[in-house]
């Protein structure tokens, strides 16, 4: 039984459509990161964290001040956003400082930011 058998019981209409999605379709493995770094970004205070790491280099001080909350809540924040590989850190001293983890990242953040303003 072919996978389109267990999921649609109509006809194909544009045969060529469906192949040529079917064979770019990409693996499980694949949806399913995705999905996750979605739901990474499902959340408003991570959210704001990444507006804020998208506006400046920061420290975890300065982020808890911008968005008025605890250090400690902050830090258990960047770090499901860098485990995610959402955010990443580096050392100065003894101050660690955070950014968006690469203009990926940067890009998904600022066109979602866009399609939302864009939609008011």
């Amino acid at each position: 039984m072919s996978r389109n058998e267990f999921i649609c019981d109509c006809n194909v209409i544009h045969q060529d459509v469906v192949d040529k999605t079917t064979k770019s379709m990409p693996n499980i493995d694949t949806f399913n990161k995705l999905a996750e770094f979605f739901k990474i970004l499902g959340d408003t205070t991570r959210t704001k964290i990444l507006f804020a790491l998208d506006q400046n280099e920061m420290c975890v001080c300065d982020i808890a001040n911008v968005l008025g909350m605890s250090k400690s809540s902050i830090s258990h924040q960047l770090g499901t956003l860098r485990r995610s590989g959402i955010v990443k850190c580096r050392k100065s001293g003894k101050e660690v400082f955070y950014t968006l983890d690469d203009e990926h990242v940067k890009g998904v953040f600022e066109i979602g930011i866009e399609h939302i303003e864009h939609k008011k």
